[in-house]
């Protein structure tokens, strides 16, 4: 197994090398290399040899003669046995089995603890249920219901060796005006027997946290220091082995024990967890909700280094462990005290807090939160009213003097028209088309905006005009 050639074997070969002409067939190309280095002997390693010693093996029985099956059956299972106990005990993988084992022994045992307290609190609760009210704590419960038993007799119990002297007495007070029912002697029986077993199972408990303690010391010193000796336990309980959980990268350490949630978040493309088991971890626990996810991270980076250093490091002391650990707490220290300092000024200085002075306010009820609608009234103002009527005004007035010009440069254009004219017309036609002009003038709108009801009247010096111009065609 380690490679070595035995002294009874290197006289077998010894024998062979003056007599060998061809080469020797080897199981194991470790060991055959040493034997070709050392003897000179060259040696042979392939699928075939493998299948030949196979064959070997399978007719031991028919090529050793004066050795019984029975026998030879029982020194095979012997010699598997010595071998994997050899293999167990110098195995660096199987030495982080006793976490392994004693970390998920211990979840087990709180899950059955809970389980009985429960039972318990409810089977003594009918017959004396102000007892689970005063006694909070489960093993000082048990403890004391073992010793008295039934609750008349804690008139004259002494349990000052559990309780203080005003819990015993409100107990005592409460036992003498109880509303619970009468029990049998048989009932009290199974409740102190399921009693001994919550005590007993909970010093084991102890014992094995203890246990698991001293183990994660020895073997993950660094990790201990970093995690604590239950998340880093755990962590290798996940991973299967220290040299498993060495393997893995720090943002897979981080979300260890998440992968459920990983994966849902991954289907719904939502965001990705930020820690698993590492949460529990007292440098997380310490840390406010919006820096939890920064301290994890680097948490789990540190971790990481602190796993490698146990795994594959040769010494076991937990200096690298506790110096890491002095840098994330410092950083720590950082990230808090940021939101607390100046945002304006050198921000080194620490904001100062006014003296808090107690006023007295009596606060009423504000009635218009109540309603949706907008709070405006539509009425407006007689001040807005008079603005909007002023500027339509304004606006009137412009497009009266607008049109007016207009009518002005048609009514020049027209008579310069009609001097040019040298066919001359009937007076009635004339004033057909001078009509049929003013209903076209009337017809067009004053503005775009606003129209105006008033129409343009010539000027009287022009009618003057007009009327010699009659006169003069006539």
């Amino acid at each position: 197994m380690e490679g070595k050639i035995n002294k009874q074997l290197k006289k077998v070969l010894k024998k062979i090398v003056k007599e060998a002409h061809e080469p020797l067939a080897v199981a194991d190309a470790k060991l055959g290399g040493v034997i070709k280095e050392k003897l000179n002997l060259s040696c042979i390693h392939s699928p075939v040899v493998n299948e030949l010693m196979r064959g070997i093996r399978s007719q031991m029985d028919g090529l050793i003669p004066g050795v019984e099956p029975r026998e030879m059956a029982a020194m095979c299972l012997g010699l598997a046995h010595s071998l994997s106990r050899y293999r167990l005990k110098f195995s660096a993988d199987k030495v982080d089995t006793m976490i392994v084992q004693a970390i998920s022994l211990l979840d087990d045992l709180d899950k059955e603890l809970n389980n009985y307290i429960m039972r318990c609190r409810e089977w003594y609760g009918w017959h004396f249920p102000e007892l689970g009210k005063i006694i909070s704590d489960n093993l000082t419960y048990c403890k004391c219901l073992q010793k008295v038993g039934d609750r008349k007799n804690y008139a004259s119990a002494s349990l000052s060796e559990f309780l203080s002297e005003e819990v015993e007495a409100e107990v005592k007070a409460a036992a003498e005006i109880s509303m619970g029912t009468e029990v049998s002697e048989e009932d009290i029986c199974n409740i102190l027997h399921l009693c001994t077993q919550v005590i007993e199972i909970s010093e084991y408990r102890t014992q094995l946290y203890e246990y698991l303690q001293n183990r994660m010391m020895a073997i993950a010193p660094n990790v201990t220091v970093m995690v604590g000796e239950l998340v880093g336990a755990r962590l290798i309980a996940h991973a299967g082995s220290l040299l498993n959980l060495a393997k893995h990268a720090a943002s897979t350490v981080q979300i260890l024990g998440a992968e459920k949630a990983l994966f849902r978040a991954l289907k719904s493309r939502r965001d990705t967890p930020k820690y698993g088991l590492i949460y529990h971890a007292s440098l997380v626990g310490q840390s406010s909700p919006k820096h939890k996810g920064k301290i994890s991270r680097m948490l789990a980076a540190k971790t990481v280094l602190a796993i490698r250093y146990d795994a594959f490091g040769e010494d076991s002391s937990s200096a690298m462990g506790v110096e890491n650990r002095a840098k994330l707490e410092a950083r720590l220290r950082i990230l808090e005290d940021r939101g607390i300092r100046k945002i304006s000024g050198t921000g080194k200085a620490l904001a100062k807090a006014e003296k808090y002075e107690h006023k007295s306010e009596v606060k009423t009820y504000d009635p218009s939160g109540d309603s949706t609608l907008p709070t405006c009234s539509k009425k407006r103002k007689i001040e807005e009213v008079d603005k909007e009527d002023e500027i339509t005004e304004k606006k009137a007035k412009k497009a009266k003097i607008k049109i007016k010009a207009e009518v002005e440069e048609e009514m020049e254009e027209e008579e310069e028209a009609e001097e040019e004219q040298v066919v001359e017309e009937e007076p009635t036609v004339k004033k057909k088309k001078k009509k049929d002009k003013k209903k076209h003038i009337k017809e067009e709108p004053l503005s775009e905006e606003e129209p105006c009801t008033s129409t343009a009247v010539p000027s009287p010096e022009k009618k003057k005009k007009k009327k010699k111009k009659k006169d003069a065609e006539d």
